[in-house]
């Protein structure tokens, strides 16, 4: 029994840690859905906070999703549904940009020699120190002189490649064997048959893996939108909720800014709940 004891103890000491810390990370979602899910008054008209659903769900998630808030000030009144679509192609095209670049980028560093490729890697390899606010005004010129700003374009293309994706990618395809590569020399396979028969089916768990860490990226980008979208049919979610509580002198209208927050994050947990195994596969197979 005192084996037991002494081996008990600790597990039980692990799993409360671990249960406090999912409470605490979840208890500001539930505050959040419980808000979505009252009046207006019920949320203002009070210092305690409701802790049980009310009985708006359908009436504020459709007022949100149909209308947005509409005491948003500075800017023309957007559904969450046109937010939710400029997040989703944003999100999407870096993505598979990001994806293919990388794939392509990779490819060409681990099987091909030509000069420099040393060099080129290493220089792909710097741009990781590089802080996101050292570039973000020569990529505004540069997106500006091209008459970019309040497009799809605008948002997408400054973001498709990813050094992080590259070496990842990389290092994947340094493990993969020689001979697979001679087997489809042999074979009569060309360059680009090799990369799309044989390299993509074995980094297929690498690539979802990589598809899922890309895509929460995009999701949250939010200094970049900022900075190119005006007109608020390109307003992506995230600047949405921003905007939605510059009310100025105004009340805010919280239930429907906290259904909106909430169907923020439906995607991104989508994203993870439906490749969850993918994405441990991947980042255990890049790992070794």
């Amino acid at each position: 029994m005192a084996i037991v004891d002494k081996r008990l103890a600790p597990k039980i000491f692990r799993h409360s840690i671990m249960i406090i810390g999912i409470l605490l990370v979840f208890f500001p979602i539930y505050i959040s859905f419980v808000a979505s899910t009252h009046p207006l008054r019920a949320l203002t008209g009070s210092r305690i906070i409701p802790l049980l659903p009310g009985g708006l769900f359908f009436e504020n998630y459709g007022a949100a999703l149909l209308q947005g808030a509409k005491t948003t000030i500075g800017s023309s009144t957007v559904s969450a549904l046109r937010m939710l679509q400029n997040s989703l192609i944003m999100a999407v095209g870096i993505t598979v940009g990001k994806i293919v670049f990388s794939l392509l980028g990779a490819f060409a560093l681990v099987y091909f020699k030509f000069p420099g490729k040393s060099f080129f890697f290493w220089l792909i390899f710097i741009t990781l120190m590089l802080p996101v606010e050292v570039r973000i005004l020569p990529t505004y010129k540069v997106v500006s002189d091209l008459n970019l700003l309040n497009s799809y374009a605008g948002l997408i293309l400054p973001a498709i490649v990813s050094a992080t994706a590259t070496f990842l990618f990389r290092q994947f395809f340094m493990s993969v064997p020689d001979e697979l590569a001679e087997a489809a020399k042999l074979d009569g396979a060309g360059p680009l048959t090799f990369f799309r028969l044989v390299l993509i089916p074995v980094t297929q768990t690498a690539i979802a893996a990589m598809i899922v860490i890309q895509f929460i990226y995009g999701w949250n980008q939010y200094l970049w939108p900022l900075l190119i979208t005006t007109e608020p049919q390109f307003q992506t979610i995230l600047i949405g909720i921003r905007r939605m509580l510059a009310v100025g002198d105004a009340q805010a209208e919280w239930h429907i800014i906290m259904a909106t927050t909430i169907i923020a994050m439906t995607p991104p947990v989508a994203i993870i709940i439906a490749m969850q195994k993918q994405f441990v596969a991947g980042m255990t197979e890049m790992d070794k």
